[in-house]
């Protein structure tokens, strides 16, 4: 049982005795934490599938599990605290007790079997995603209906990061002084500071501390748009905003980097998504993701390059990512 997994084990023991007695308490863990449950033989034979579905790697800086899934048996030791999560998996028949309990509180009675998700069944804010399957189900009558899962529970912890993104507010006063200023528009949330020199604008968030954490976009252009650029030509421009604009000097690094060419918003876009570090001269070394992306908007006759990089140490950076990514995606440079 990982750390974190006790942790909030303890923590559900302290947070009991606040609930009422005819309330349920508040669902615990985190949001990319999922407890799965099924009977102990089912999951010996589904777990590598399940595992293979649920916990896709992705690359920042190492190996990291998108989600992370912890096996509880039904009705054994921990299952009163376990089945409290905020995110469930259950799989199982109508006669199994724990899918029983699952059906009780739907708010529409469930007719039919496969994938159904149930709110806020043994705690409050927890979402159940139930696979509801046909007496002697087997791997292969489940194996289906995982994709969906981790298609579903992927979009809903993007919302969940996009949401928790924007608590403290959307900056639209930015967004018409970037229209004025820039030509162009994007959606920070309040936190984000933000500076402009030579048509060099850099948003950047480093709360609590930027020891801690730092989120930076850098967005500028060239005109006439150049054209399609090589992903040497996108490092070599990089390279020119890093060197005059950034407070710290980063190495790209390309192993296990990934490139895309897409449309984005009507328009021609490249995606580079990589890792930087400090050089091995700095005194302290750091690193983190990145996404570079250069979308060319030819009613403006420009080419943007936007540098979105991240600084995380010791912490899971998925989360992060997608903030990241969803900022680059409320650009905008409609005339």
């Amino acid at each position: 049982m990982t750390n974190r997994l006790r942790l909030a084990i303890l923590s559900a023991f302290v947070l009991l005795p606040l609930a009422a007695c005819d309330e349920k308490p508040l669902g615990y863990g985190d949001a990319n934490s999922i407890i799965a449950v099924m009977s102990a033989e089912q999951w010996e034979a589904a777990s590598d599938e399940v595992y293979q579905h649920l916990e896709p790697r992705i690359s920042t800086v190492r190996e990291e599990k998108a989600f992370t899934v912890t096996y509880q048996e039904p009705l054994a030791e921990f299952w009163d605290r376990l089945r409290r999560f905020r995110q469930m998996l259950v799989v199982g028949t109508r006669s199994d007790p724990w899918v029983e309990e699952v059906l009780a509180e739907a708010r529409e009675p469930i007719t039919q079997n496969g994938l159904h998700q149930v709110y806020d069944v043994w705690s409050r804010g927890q979402t159940v995603t139930l696979v509801l399957l046909d007496e002697g189900w087997s791997t292969q009558d489940l194996a289906p209906y995982l994709t969906q899962v981790g298609d579903m529970l992927d979009q809903q912890f993007r919302a969940y990061a996009g949401n928790r993104m924007y608590f403290s507010g959307v900056d639209s006063a930015l967004a018409d002084t970037l229209a004025m200023q820039a030509g162009f528009t994007m959606y920070l949330p309040v936190v984000y500071r933000w500076q402009a020199q030579d048509s060099v604008y850099i948003f950047r968030n480093d709360n609590p501390d930027p020891a801690e954490l730092i989120r930076q976009i850098a967005v500028t252009w060239r005109t006439p748009a150049p054209g399609q650029l090589e992903r040497d030509e996108v490092l070599a421009w990089r390279d020119q905003l890093e060197d005059g604009y950034y407070t710290e000097p980063q190495m790209i690094v390309l192993d296990h980097s990934s490139e895309r060419t897409f449309q984005f918003k009507g328009h021609t876009a490249y995606e580079l998504n990589a890792q930087w570090r400090n050089p091995p001269e700095r005194r302290w070394p750091a690193g983190g993701p990145l996404i570079t992306r250069i979308v060319t908007c030819d009613g403006q006759d420009r080419t943007y390059i936007f540098d979105a990089w991240l600084y995380a140490p010791g912490k899971e950076k998925y989360e992060y990512m997608i903030q990241l990514e969803t900022l680059l995606d409320t650009f905008s440079c409609e005339t």
